[in-house]
């Protein structure tokens, strides 16, 4: 079984060196509800932002983009690292809580930027363009939709999960804006077993901390969390109702895939 050993002991250097920072940074707030004021504007902003600067990278600086992409990966990884931490110093005190281990859909744009640079060229590194084009932009917006799972007690963890989500939003076009895929849908195809390798590792999360973990929300100890597709999992069974959940999460990316290629500039090499 898997323990919470790793985390403690990231969180030794911690208590040496940032508590007081995370103290510091541990502001309250009434979480916002969903399609608020708050809500609205942060996520029209942000993606507003996003996307103007997604393009200028994507036209003025394609030829670094391996760069920037893992730019963005150590940026999102220096955000979880602190949520991380800011989680289990001020939130559990001193307990981790394996449902917020990184390791949902949202996540797995984070490793991808990380490891873009070591990839070799060609169908490798198209198939993870092609997944943050559909596979994380999909995580974004159902995200900024639905932002209930956003919304916390302290201003850091909001604006870090509205953060995060229009972040993937921007890496979506910046990928498709940089011309990293090309204008067919054979790249998406080779997406389909990258997301199931990443669900096959969720579901071993899920199992070996015996349900305290909901990674991709397909734990098989409870019908699925996510709006709809839990009233389907209640209804059909679990096992059913994952099934039902993944088929539309890749029928949700390839969307987000198409509607993508019409903005590439030209195919990839």
């Amino acid at each position: 079984m898997l323990s919470g050993t790793f985390i403690p002991m990231i969180s030794c250097t911690a208590q040496a060196a940032l508590p007081g920072f995370l103290q510091k940074t541990a502001w309250p707030m009434t979480p916002p509800a969903p399609w608020s004021a708050f809500h609205v504007m942060v996520s029209l902003s942000g993606l507003l932002i996003a996307g103007f600067l997604a393009r200028f990278l994507a036209r003025h600086y394609k030829s670094h983009a391996c760069l920037i992409l893992w730019i963005c990966g150590v940026l999102l990884g220096t955000g979880e690292l602190y949520k991380q931490l800011f989680l289990y110093e001020i939130v559990n005190h001193g307990r981790y809580d394996w449902w917020y281990f990184p390791f949902q859909l949202c996540s797995t744009p984070m490793y991808l930027c990380l490891v873009f640079p070591l990839l070799p060229g060609g169908i490798p590194r198209r198939t993870a363009a092609a997944y943050l084009e559909s596979f994380g932009l999909l995580g974004g917006i159902m995200a900024l939709t639905e932002p209930s799972g956003l919304m916390h007690p302290y201003w850091t963890l909001t604006l870090h999960g509205f953060g995060w989500h229009i972040f993937l939003v921007f890496i979506a076009f910046f990928c498709a804006g940089a011309g990293l895929t090309r204008k067919t849908t054979r790249d998406f195809l080779y997406t389909i077993p990258l997301f199931f390798v990443f669900c096959l590792i969720a579901t071993a999360i899920n199992v070996l901390t015996d349900g305290k973990a909901d990674m991709f929300y397909i734990s098989p100890y409870y019908p699925i969390t996510q709006v709809v597709f839990r009233q389907i999992s209640l209804a059909m069974g679990v096992m059913p109702g994952i099934c039902i959940y993944l088929m539309s999460v890749c029928a949700g990316a390839f969307l987000c895939y198409t509607v993508l290629n019409r903005t590439k500039p030209s195919a990839a090499q």
